[in-house]
């Protein structure tokens, strides 16, 4: 069998990529549904892949071999009975470590849980079970996922698989190293300000943030819960949109008419925050094979725009944690800690303004998406900085990290937009990333243009 022959040659010549690097859930569903591969053998790739390589990019928190050969052995057996449950049918799947998953840990990446084992499945975890996918194990999670750096967890960093030396992005980045490196084809993560967008365009995969409210969050740890959502990571985006549609609940396949795209509208990106030269020229250029008029916009009030994100996440994120940081201070993270603590000074006339500001700014957004089909700029304005940075520098400007990375991704958990991630080349030996964003019912359009993006060489 294929897997067989991958277990032997990784054995013989070991290398830096997994079982699943290079192919889709596309490919691997024909493999499956010819014959040449099952969902043992799937899943038999993905250990394989992880205990070859996760030492040294600490992806996953907990593997559970049994548990996911299992599942495999069940999907095989359906579909020797003729029950096809689907694309996802019999594909080894991660979840990040705040979701979830009966019969696992689900720790949160702290010491707060480190001995917590979930009962019930989150309802997307429940959906994918449905399915058909198949659970191999948990993601690392940036502590309680707040931070967008997936160097602060109880198990320790997620490393970026280009440069183990650097960071992978947060909060879930864990699952994005996980895809980057072929240890599985879809990874679950969570998106409260870029947690998903980030990672993927810093290790150089595709992630996608719904609209908000769109897939369930029970059974989420919740970080902000007004700005959170259940987000996929994937090698490509029509994976991504493969898994969004199980996750959404919608049919395998969108029905109707096909998209039309006419017009993109680039949102400058040092409107936003200094933006890292070469990152800017290749997701601009990325553009050009779409077939589009592409034309220049601004956010509404984008220079503002982190005031609000902050005043919100903030609050809330305290409001989920006051109890344990009174009660047991000493377990968190020192930097997540001090997180906390400052978000603790936010006044409560800030959060309600900026909730007031949302609705306001939604509005304006509307009307801004109603002329165009889809919005781009870059996902990042930087490449992956060195694991524990805080301050680096971007066309020769000093900048916070932080508010780096997340100026470009925050905005659209604002407005509660559907944002897509996908990779289009490198700056030295690290990826970067454009992010596609348009209205809640209109993710086609970001699935088209992400298509043509790739036809396009990237």
């Amino acid at each position: 069998m294929e897997t067989e022959r991958y277990v032997q040659a990784r054995q013989a010549q070991p290398g830096r990529t997994g079982y699943f690097a290079g192919r889709t859930v596309a490919d691997f569903g024909r493999a499956m549904r010819t014959g040449t591969v099952t969902a043992v053998g799937a899943v038999e790739g993905a250990l394989a892949s992880i205990a070859e390589l996760d030492a040294d990019l600490g992806a996953f928190v907990t593997v559970a071999p049994e548990y996911a050969l299992a599942a495999a052995r069940r999907a095989d057996a359906e579909l020797a009975a003729g029950v096809d449950r689907g694309p996802l049918h019999g594909i080894p799947v991660g979840i990040k470590d705040i979701i979830e998953v009966e019969g696992l840990p689900t720790t949160m990446g702290s010491a707060h849980f480190a001995d917590h084992v979930s009962t019930v499945d989150a309802e997307c975890v429940r959906r994918l079970r449905t399915a058909g996918a198949v659970i191999v194990g948990k993601t690392t999670t940036h502590e309680f996922a707040y931070g967008p750096f997936g160097d602060r967890s109880a198990n320790g960093p997620s490393r970026n698989p280009h440069d183990p030396a650097r960071m992978s992005g947060g909060s879930s980045g864990g699952s994005a190293v996980a895809v980057a490196a072929g240890m599985v084809p879809v990874a679950l993560g969570t998106d409260t300000g870029g947690s998903v967008r980030i990672p993927a365009a810093l290790c150089g995969v595709a992630g996608f943030k719904p609209a908000h409210g769109v897939i369930p969050v029970d059974g989420v740890f919740p970080l902000a819960p007004t700005l959170d959502d259940v987000g996929v990571l994937a090698r490509t985006a029509d994976d991504c949109r493969v898994a969004y549609r199980v996750l959404a609940d919608l049919p395998a396949e969108p029905g109707g008419p096909g998209v039309d795209l006419r017009r993109i509208g680039w949102v400058r990106p040092d409107a936003l925050f200094e933006t890292d030269h070469d990152i800017e020229r290749l997701a601009r250029a990325a553009l050009s094979p779409v077939g589009a008029e592409v034309e220049e916009v601004e956010l509404p009030e984008a220079a503002g725009m982190s005031e609000t994100y902050f005043a919100i996440q903030g609050s809330e994120a305290y409001a989920e944690h006051a109890d344990r940081v009174a009660a047991d201070a000493a377990l968190f993270d020192p930097e997540v800690l001090d997180r906390l603590k400052l978000a603790a000074e936010t006044a409560g006339w800030r959060y309600v303004r900026a909730l007031r500001d949302r609705g306001r700014l939604q509005n304006e957004m509307s009307a801004l998406l109603s002329r165009y089909d889809v919005l781009a700029l870059p996902t990042t304005p930087l490449v992956a900085p060195p694991l524990g940075a805080r301050t680096t520098e971007i066309n020769g400007t000093a900048v916070g990290v932080r508010p780096a990375m997340l100026s470009m991704t925050s905005p659209f958990n604002v407005f509660g937009l559907p944002a897509l991630s996908v990779p289009v080349g490198m700056v030295g030996s690290l990826p970067a990333g454009l992010q596609l964003v348009t209205s809640p019912g209109r993710e086609d359009f970001l699935f088209a243009v992400a298509e043509k993006v790739s036809a396009g060489g990237h």
